[in-house]
């Protein structure tokens, strides 16, 4: 008996003494990290956690908040995954005759976008010779803390209840003098200046969906346009060549009928692989529409948090659902503890296919060496570069780690060449 106790202790003080020694290990490589010249000036907060042990082996500054940029989807995509079930809904309805429908949007990014070529609630709505759409005015085009000089920018592109291309105008350029404009609805809101002889620039107001080209370089802009509910009835009127009217005294029903319209899968994984914002934005809407039947990032935002994330080791500052705002504020615990939530309730063979892994995606032209051993999302803003997610290392350990550096001064490349060189040592050395 005695001698089983000996052993036993033993081995308790063996795996003592290696994850002591993991850990000095790790926070060697760390210290090397954090000197790196690119982070001399920066804030850096570093978090590594041993799944199988379900125990931290390392943390610098874990517990400190941090501005995430779109680690933020990280959140999101949690809720997503959660919420938005197998397949989207992609419409509400209720069929007043033959040729009448009543219409409600849920928030889908995906009706006519070119990303996706099936689109059931275009065929669906073919149907009809007139489309009443209902519902509440949705104004809250921007998230709270966007940067405003961006507006006209394709990344920023403005949220809405029923979103149709994108809710971006393309335009491209074909030949002297030549432009294709899709939709085409808007080939009316365009206005050219002069001759366009090898490319254009396109400006835009902020408060009217009016078009400026003038000669420049570029061959073809993605241009977010405003979704307000006078555009949103005449494109869809253009678009479906039906009329269209708006009713908001009018009834609906509190259970109305419903159109699937994609896999949830097929727009989470383009939205953490290109860091999509507006499919994060719309994401996020959608999870609000289920939950409380409203679209409003902050109700949404105070639900899951109260919920899903009330054992958050660090209560962050929740602003939008793509990281656009730097109101965003989270530690690399809270990351953590949300990809291990993610891991343990819908399993890594999901989160391998919607997480892009080395040289695809955001991760392009990185960790090629890591390939299939890594899933992970990026985050950039100005003086801002994170990544956080999973590594399989060499010994086949499971590591969940968030790397958030803020206040960086520098260029970001070097400081993404720093953390690559930091999560690809760990996963040789562990």
């Amino acid at each position: 008996m005695c001698r089983n106790k000996f052993f036993i202790l033993l081995f308790l003080s063996c795996i003592f003494l290696c994850s002591c020694s993991i850990s000095k290990r790790i926070a060697k490589s760390a210290k090397t990290f954090i000197n790196d010249e690119s982070l001399v000036n920066a804030h850096a907060g570093i978090s590594i956690y041993d799944a199988s042990s379900n125990k931290y082996l390392f943390n610098y500054q874990g517990n400190k908040y941090f501005v995430p940029a779109s680690n933020t989807k990280i959140p999101t995509c949690y809720a997503a995954m959660k919420y938005l079930g197998d397949s989207l809904v992609g419409l509400q309805y209720n069929i007043i005759n033959e040729s009448t429908v009543d219409i409600a949007g849920t928030g889908d990014p995906t009706f006519l976008c070119s990303d996706f070529k099936r689109q059931p609630v275009y065929d669906f709505l073919k149907k009809f010779k007139t489309i009443v759409y209902k519902g509440e005015i949705y104004t809250d085009f921007l998230g709270s803390g966007w940067s405003w000089g961006d507006y006209k920018q394709y990344y920023m592109a403005q949220r809405s209840e029923l979103p149709m291309y994108g809710n971006v105008v393309t335009i491209s350029f074909k030949g002297k003098d030549e432009l294709k404009i899709s939709p085409f609805y808007f080939r009316n809101n365009i206005e050219v200046a002069g001759t366009i002889d090898s490319g254009f620039a396109v400006d835009k107001p902020w408060d009217n969906n009016r078009f400026f080209i003038s000669n420049g370089g570029q061959k073809e802009s993605k241009v977010p346009y405003n979704p307000n509910i006078g555009t949103i009835v005449d494109l869809l009127a253009d678009t479906l060549k039906a009329a269209t009217d708006i009713d908001f005294l009018g009834s609906f029903p509190s259970s109305p009928s419903i159109i699937y319209s994609q896999p949830t899968d097929s727009l989470l994984k383009p939205m953490m692989y290109n860091s999509d914002n507006f499919f994060a934005e719309q994401s996020l809407l959608m999870v609000s529409k289920k939950l409380l039947n409203e679209m409003t990032d902050s109700k949404i935002i105070d639900t899951l948090l109260k919920t899903d994330f009330k054992d958050l080791p660090q209560k962050p500052n929740w602003a939008d659902g793509s990281g656009l705002s730097r109101y965003n504020l989270f530690t690399p615990q809270d990351f953590v503890f949300i990809l291990n939530k993610m891991k343990d309730e819908f399993g890594m063979k999901r989160v391998q296919t919607i997480f892009p892994t080395g040289n695809t995606g955001t991760l392009e032209g990185r960790y090629k060496n890591e390939s299939g051993y890594i899933f992970a999302k990026t985050g950039t803003l100005s003086g801002v570069v994170s990544l956080s997610g999973f590594l399989y290392t060499k010994k086949n350990k499971l590591l969940i780690f968030s790397v958030l550096v803020n206040n960086h001064n520098g260029s970001a490349t070097e400081v993404r060449n720093a953390i690559e060189r930091f999560i690809s040592g760990l996963r040789k050395k562990y």
